[in-house]
């Protein structure tokens, strides 16, 4: 198991990470930056037991894959 300190850090870094998607100029890069971000809370959420933190993430990430995926140019 990790330590306390360890889901800490994982907690700082998915802030990091996604307050670091509001700097992306390219919408698709913002997307995918946040589904990045969404995914590290997600992990956070699952190790200290919190469903808030893993159901609103799971929104975040879903809302951002979809207009990741809506806005991709037809092949």
């Amino acid at each position: 198991m990790l330590s306390q300190t360890a889901i800490e850090c994982l907690g700082w870094c998915a802030t990091a990470v996604f307050v670091g998607s509001y700097f992306c100029r390219r919408p698709s890069l913002l997307r995918g930056v946040q589904m990045c971000g969404a995914a590290l809370w997600m992990l956070y959420g699952v190790l200290i037991g919190k469903s808030p933190v893993i159901v609103a993430n799971i929104l975040v990430f879903s809302a951002a894959a979809w207009t990741l995926f809506r806005s991709a140019p037809a092949k």
